[in-house]
């Protein structure tokens, strides 16, 4: 007579499948993390001899001098960005002002003035004497 399948021994495989697969994903886990965490330190190598050129860093150091330089860096994007916005302000408030010249009327002894300039032969000549 052939052995049957049951429920209980295909639980046992999965268990046992499980089993051995659970220590490689974990490997594969830990591998990522220490790529990453190398990947890490070469792009902040000069920030990482700054701090501490002699000593062997942990992880842990490393991921924490990662979190200061994001911040810091953040908190400069933070800062030329309202220095941006600022200037923008001031660069449309003036081109608003530049527009509020162009429209405004000018003065009746200006116009004038203009007026006179375009036909010399309409007004008197000025002379000191």
């Amino acid at each position: 007579m052939a052995p049957t399948i049951t429920a209980a021994s295909t639980q046992d495989q999965l268990t046992l499948s499980h089993k051995l697969r659970k220590p490689l994903v974990e490997k594969l886990r830990r591998e990522r993390i220490n790529s990453s965490i190398e990947q890490l330190k070469s792009l902040l190598g000069p920030e990482f001899l700054k701090q501490q050129p002699d000593s062997k860093l942990e992880k842990a150091d490393i991921l924490e001098m990662t979190v200061c330089v994001l911040t810091r860096l953040q908190q400069q994007n933070q800062k030329q960005r309202r220095l941006l916005d600022h200037f923008n302000e001031l660069q449309s408030s003036s081109d608003q002002n530049q527009r509020e010249e162009d429209f405004c009327p000018l003065s009746t002894r200006v116009q004038t003035s203009i007026h006179r300039d375009k036909n010399p032969e309409e007004h008197d000549l000025w002379r000191p004497w």
